[in-house]
C-alpha cells in the first residue's frame, strides 16, 4: 500500500473516531481507538521500512498506556537488536520520514536494549516512559527482553523518590495549589499527572497494569477505584 493511501486511510478512521466521540461523549473508547488506529499504521509503514525481524516497534508514554488523544505527540522507541549498520541506518530514517510522511506527529527514540537501560537509569522521565512501553510490531522477544531488563534494573524506592520530589518540583510552578482561577487540569497540584504518579509508583511496585489490578491487591478499596475511574474519565473528556 503507497504512503498516500496509508496516509488517506488513517485521517479517514481517526476522523470517524473523534465524530463518533462527538456523539456519545465517551472519552476512554476514543483514546483507545485512536491508540488502536495508529498501531495499525505504524504496522504498515514498518514493514514499507523493511526493516529486520529482529528490531521492534513499541509505543511508550501515554501511547503506551492507550492513552492517545487527538492532538498527542506519537511517542515511540524503535527498538534495535544491536548498534545499527549503515543500511539499517538508512532504514529507520526512511521509516521516521513515513512516518512525517503520513501525517504522524511522531517522537521517537532509536536505542538497543542497553541503551535504553542505561538511560533509565539517569533519568527519571525516560524511567517513566519506558515503564509504558508496549510491543506494537516486529521483534516482541526484542521487547520482552528490554522489559525484563528494565524491571531488573528498577528500584522501586528510589524510582517512588524520584517521581516525589520531581512532582514537588513541578506543584511549586503552580504555586503549590490545586485551587487557581485557570488551573492546568494536567499539571497543576490535584490534576491528572498526579493521577498518573500514583499509578506509575505502584506498577513500579509490581502492584499491577492497571487500576483494576492494583485494587486487587487490597491497596485500594472499591469506592476509591470508582473514584479513581470517574475521575480519570473526567480528564479525558477535558
Amino acid at each position: 500500500m503507497a504512503i498516500a493511501a496509508i496516509r488517506s486511510r488513517h485521517e479517514l478512521r481517526r476522523r470517524k473516531a473523534i465524530e463518533r466521540f462527538q456523539r456519545n461523549h465517551r472519552a476512554e473508547p476514543l483514546l483507545r481507538r485512536l491508540s488502536q488506529i495508529s498501531d495499525q499504521t505504524l504496522k504498515k509503514l514498518f514493514a514499507l521500512s523493511k526493516l529486520p525481524t529482529e528490531c521492534a516497534l513499541c509505543a511508550v508514554g501515554g501511547y503506551g498506556r492507550k492513552e492517545l488523544y487527538p492532538e498527542s505527540d506519537l511517542d515511540i522507541l524503535i527498538l534495535l537488536p544491536t548498534a545499527p549498520t549503515s543500511t539499517i541506518a538508512a532504514q529507520v530514517e526512511a521509516f521516521i520520514a513515513s512516518l512525517w510522511d503520513t501525517g504522524l506527529k511522531a517522537a521517537h527514540a532509536v536505542r538497543t536494549v542497553t541503551q535504553c537501560v542505561s538511560e533509565a537509569r539517569t533519568d527519571i522521565t525516560t524511567q517513566t516512559s519506558l515503564l509504558d512501553a508496549r510491543w506494537v510490531c516486529g521483534s516482541s522477544a526484542l521487547v520482552k527482553e528490554l522489559q525484563i531488563q528494565l524491571h531488573d534494573a528498577l528500584n522501586p524506592q528510589a524510582f517512588f523518590l524520584a517521581k516525589r520530589a520531581e512532582m514537588r518540583q513541578r506543584h511549586l510552578r503552580y504555586q503549590g495549589t490545586a485551587y487557581a482561577l485557570e488551573p492546568n487540569c494536567k499539571e497543576s497540584p490535584g490534576a491528572l499527572r498526579d493521577l498518573q504518579v500514583l499509578f506509575w509508583v505502584a506498577k513500579s511496585a509490581g502492584l499491577g497494569d492497571t487500576w483494576s489490578d492494583i485494587a486487587a491487591t487490597g491497596l485500594l478499596d472499591e469506592a476509591e477505584l470508582r473514584a479513581i475511574k470517574r475521575v480519570s474519565t473526567a480528564f479525558m473528556r477535558l
